[in-house]
């Protein structure tokens, strides 16, 4: 360890696209806008599922667990990189690379996990209806949650430590937006095949694993479906799962493509847009999916914007 703190720099200097200059105006509106809407939106969706009793439910338990990770998910990297954006000297110190670190990595490995949960939630559902309170019940919702939260903040523990590990031999120009596994990697002075290799070992788990059990789930949701009779029974489960199925496609998307796929010499700005995609627009993009396209939490508004009103009066 003597010569990896002897490597370690005092600050990293976070490049993004400081080669295109003319690209950080409408990134500084882009990430701002997204912030202040995640911001809001997800701090919407954990108060109206707090206040409205008809929202005690495991579905909106999970999504204010969603919620709240979103906010801290955005909150570990868009700060800095609109301070970076304004400022001539683009850093970020060592110390504070290593909690954007820590932090992003835990935050992605939960909501893999989270979403999985959703999942099996949807399934049981639609699928044992009748004994949907019995089985999901308020224990087995927080053993499920805090199972999620440990495992990914476990999963950062090891990644992070793997990765800070490395000599760096002086580089500290972090060719991203952020501090984030494979950009750190690049900047070793030595091979980096076995980091490489657990990567994608912990990635197989953490995505693929989890994505295999949600399509699983919904391969047994739309039988079952199917097989409701009236049409406005139909639309109404699928519609209880369209938002979850869309929420699951942006992330697992971007994350798969950005962790999966063997790396090539033109996909660096490939990896830095998808990377924003993922770790910014999703998590704004979230509770505008389950507020536009869910009955329920569009009717809790309204309740709760009455109940502040007549409160006000």
């Amino acid at each position: 360890m003597k010569g990896v703190n002897a490597s370690a720099p005092r600050e990293f200097i976070l490049l993004g696209f400081s080669d295109r200059p003319w690209l950080e105006l409408p990134l500084f509106v882009v990430f701002l806008v997204s912030y202040v809407l995640t911001i809001f939106g997800n701090l919407a969706i954990i108060a109206v599922s707090h206040l409205d009793p008809k929202l005690h439910t495991p579905m909106y338990f999970f999504l204010t667990n969603l919620s709240l990770l979103d906010l801290c998910y955005t909150t570990s990297t868009v700060p800095q990189m609109l301070v970076n954006i304004c400022s001539t000297r683009k850093v970020i110190s060592y110390g504070g690379c290593v909690a954007q670190l820590f932090i992003f990595l835990a935050l992605g490995s939960t909501e893999c996990l989270l979403l999985a949960v959703m999942s099996f939630d949807r399934f049981v559902a639609i699928c044992r209806p009748l004994h949907y309170s019995v089985i999901m019940h308020q224990r087995l919702c927080l053993q499920l949650a805090a199972a999620s939260w440990i495992s990914g903040f476990g999963n950062s523990v090891l990644q992070s430590t793997l990765t800070l590990q490395l000599p760096l031999c002086g580089r500290k120009e972090v060719d991203h937006f952020f501090c984030e596994v494979p950009a750190l990697l690049k900047l070793s002075c030595v091979d980096t095949t076995a980091n490489e290799a657990e990567l994608f070992f912990i990635s197989v788990l953490f995505l693929l694993l989890p994505l295999t059990l949600i399509l699983v789930s919904y391969a047994f949701i739309a039988r079952a479906v199917l097989r409701i009779q009236s049409a406005e029974g139909r639309r109404k489960a699928f519609g209880t799962c369209g938002s979850h199925l869309i929420v699951v496609s942006l992330f697992y998307g971007t994350a798969i493509s950005m962790y999966l796929q063997p790396p090539s010499p033109n996909s660096k700005d490939r990896g830095k847009m998808v990377s924003l995609f993922y770790g910014i627009i999703a998590p704004m993009l979230n509770p505008l999916i389950y507020t536009l396209r869910n009955k329920d939490v569009k009717g809790a508004f309204k309740r709760v914007i009455v109940w502040v009103f007549l409160i006000k009066k």
